[in-house]
């Protein structure tokens, strides 16, 4: 397989068919689809049954959160390059992994890509305020997280597990972790490759978060540098606030 996508679910039932339809929408075929379930209790699993996507495969047993279940998608998956398409997200066409497929050819170490945000109609809400750069490298996310989780697609072989100790930003650090271990990082271009669901795990959680943002900036770029870019970051975000 070339790609392994992964969703990681957990009573998802309520988001999950827009994640399903664009997986299985998808003209590209050269996957397989892994659902990592935490044993949910409500239609989760008869929804991904019904979906009827070819190469599917699911394990549903509980587990200790988000990244723990990730853990077990790298441990089980066997695709080149890996996709985390959380319950909610989804391609951005049914094309896009075609693109990226065209990407992955060249076999670099990371491709990566523009995340649209979208309401949980589906509506596009607008761009993510972080926009991935046209060049990136580890040193690249010392401004925060450039590129969306789910828009930063990984050789399986440079994919170490994620790091348990941070709840809710484990993948700012194993993203770093990636980076650094990469030297060929692919850009898909300005056209978003992924539509985020602009309500999940993270804003929900957004100042403890932030927290461990903050001191994940602080063991890979040093304490001065973090606390003074914070001073752009606050900025940077009263901008956001005020802009009409």
């Amino acid at each position: 397989m070339l790609f392994s996508i992964i969703t990681v679910t957990y009573n998802a039932g309520k988001v999950l068919k827009t994640t399903l339809d664009s997986v299985k929408e998808q003209s590209f075929r050269d996957f397989e689809y892994l659902v990592i379930d935490g044993a949910s209790t409500d239609d989760t699993l008869e929804l991904v049954e019904q979906a009827g996507t070819p190469t599917t495969k699911v394990w549903s047993e509980p587990d200790n959160g988000l990244y723990d279940a990730m853990n077990k998608a790298i441990d089980k998956a066997n695709g080149q390059y890996l996709i985390f398409l959380n319950a909610g997200d989804a391609f951005a066409t049914a094309e896009t992994l075609a693109h990226i497929a065209i990407k992955a050819q060249e076999s670099p170490d990371v491709i990566y890509g523009q995340t649209q945000l979208v309401d949980s109609t589906g509506k596009v809400v607008g761009m993510r305020h972080l926009t991935a750069p046209e060049k990136l490298d580890w040193q690249s996310f010392k401004d925060g997280m450039l590129v969306c989780h789910q828009a930063f697609i990984a050789r399986r072989d440079l994919c170490i597990h994620y790091d348990l100790n941070y709840r809710f930003s484990a993948d700012y650090d194993w993203c770093i972790k990636v980076l650094r271990k990469s030297d060929v990082c692919a850009y898909m271009g300005q056209q978003p490759i992924i539509s985020f669901l602009n309500d999940g795990l993270t804003n929900q959680n957004h100042s403890k978060s932030l927290r461990e943002r903050y001191n994940i900036m602080c063991h890979y770029f040093g304490t001065l540098p973090t606390m003074l870019r914070h001073v752009k970051f606050a900025c940077r975000h009263l901008l956001r606030m005020f802009k009409v």
